[in-house]
């Protein structure tokens, strides 16, 4: 994530193209928005548990990024608004998943977050749902967050594949069981994944290759097979500058 926060200032340089990125996580990992309470997790239990944790350049809530796909987006906005690009770049998530065989549609409402985030069950990313998110039968199936560099957008998002982020409650610093249980039944109830929907395992691949042509066909671009190395940027050592 920080590597594509670097992507993002390599952009508005002019040094690189619009980009789309995808990656999964070992060890799995949770990631926070940044400007997100981190005193919540218990720290000790995440160790125990062999779990990373971020936090991420683009805004949004929790995600323990597991049995998924995270894409990346890099681009101009062209003068449209947060909720614009949404939009955009949901329709060709929408469009890539329906190749799969599922039938999705875009959230039409939202919560009132300012009052939501003061709620415990909004600590994750999957409990509620933003307008022009992913859906499946009202379930979220793709969270995503974003953070504006001038007229330059980094916008995260993570795909579901399997069940395994419906731990996230666990590594809470919570003391109280009953409010774990309701955070996790709140997951449980409005998140749904591919495997899933599609009652088969989907792989990683399956999801990237349709995420590609969804994009392909939504903006009528075509992908450059360049591969950008980690190493080529000293990615460990970067102090990314604000842009």
């Amino acid at each position: 994530m920080k590597f594509d926060e670097h992507l993002a200032f390599l952009f508005s340089k002019g040094r690189i193209r619009p980009v789309l990125r995808v990656y999964g996580w070992r060890p799995y990992t949770i990631s926070i928005g940044y400007n997100q309470d981190e005193s919540v997790f218990d720290f000790e239990k995440i160790k125990n548990a062999g779990i990373g944790f971020v936090r991420r350049p683009t805004g949004g809530r929790a995600v323990l990024h597991a049995e998924e796909l995270t894409y990346s987006v890099v681009m101009n906005s062209y003068g449209k608004s947060v909720i614009e690009i949404y939009n955009l770049i949901s329709r060709a998530i929408v469009r890539g998943l329906n190749l799969l065989g599922v039938e999705l549609e875009l959230a039409q409402t939202e919560h009132d977050f300012r009052s939501f985030y003061k709620d415990f069950k909004s600590i994750p990313c999957f409990a509620s749902s933003a307008k022009y998110e992913v859906q499946f039968k009202g379930k979220k199936l793709v969270g995503s967050a974003q953070r504006r560099f001038g007229d330059v957008v980094l916008q995260h998002g993570s795909i579901l594949i399997g069940e395994f982020h419906r731990k996230l409650p666990e590594f809470l610093k919570i003391d109280s069981i009953e409010i774990v249980e309701k955070i996790r039944a709140e997951i449980e109830e409005k998140t749904i994944c591919l495997n899933e929907i599609l009652h088969r395992n989907v792989s990683f691949d399956d999801v990237a290759e349709a995420l590609k042509q969804g994009f392909k066909q939504e903006f009528g671009i075509e992908f450059e097979d360049k591969i950008l190395l980690d190493e080529e940027f000293e990615i460990e050592k970067l102090d990314l500058i604000s842009l």
